[in-house]
């Protein structure tokens, strides 16, 4: 294991999420969660007991999560960005559960915002803001004791704390709806509805259509809605 791999795993040891959030992510829609994230600063071991130990960084942010996307393993080996490592191992899943085989996608934007340092034990800022969320009725925000030097490490395990607790509901409402319904070609229906709902955002301006061509050459499906995509010039 090497340094880094070790510095990583002590972080995700010593991070715990406090309070989750009351809401879980959507299933059709974005999520943006207002985090908290609490440390003890990097150099309070430096300085031993003194005034450090009742110093206490807050972090806040935001971290936010889009729709859920239905894919396949053929849908991510066509995504660029991996290695030829972790692109070896989406061909493996492809061989052992179909390369057809529907799943989801998970896309994540953190959006680090204030940090300050609070003369403050950690535990009376963890009760200052516990209050603060309550009095807001706040469902969407969460507190995460962190390790200061990895803070970011920190927030990733808590994107995968939450994503965990929110993908059986993501599962079952998006299967009540068919979306993981294969068709002849082998594409799930949930991305044939993506595909409709990006012709309509970019017939409205709102999205440049090399994202939507990207979209159509992930799935292969270019040639197939290659006149409609044309039409959007004319």
């Amino acid at each position: 294991m090497t340094e880094d791999d070790e510095r990583i795993e002590y972080a995700i040891s010593n991070t715990v999420v406090l309070r989750m959030p009351k809401q879980t992510l959507s299933t059709f829609g974005t999520t943006n969660i207002h985090y908290y994230l609490l440390t003890k600063p990097v150099y309070t071991d430096l300085m031993g007991k003194g005034e450090a130990a009742d110093e206490t960084v807050v972090r806040e942010g935001r971290v936010i999560t889009e729709r859920p996307k239905v894919i396949t393993p053929s849908y991510l080996i066509n995504l660029e960005g991996f290695s030829k490592y972790a692109r070896k191992y989406l061909e493996s899943l492809a061989e052992k559960y179909g390369s057809n085989a529907p799943g989801i996608f998970y896309s994540y934007k953190n959006e680090p915002k204030d940090t300050s340092v609070v003369s403050s034990p950690m535990k009376t800022v963890i009760e200052r803001i516990n209050k603060e969320i309550d009095s807001n009725n706040d469902q969407l925000s969460t507190i995460i004791k962190g390790v200061d030097d990895m803070w970011d490490v920190s927030v990733m395990k808590f994107i995968y704390e939450v994503t965990e607790s929110s993908v059986g509901k993501h599962m079952s409402e998006m299967g009540s709806q068919g979306l993981f319904d294969i068709d002849r070609l082998g594409v799930p229906a949930g991305a044939r509805q993506r595909i409709e709902e990006m012709f309509a955002i970019v017939q409205r301006g709102e999205m440049e259509p090399t994202d939507l061509k990207l979209e159509l050459d992930r799935w292969g499906l270019f040639g197939q809605y290659e006149d409609r995509f044309l039409s959007l010039f004319r």
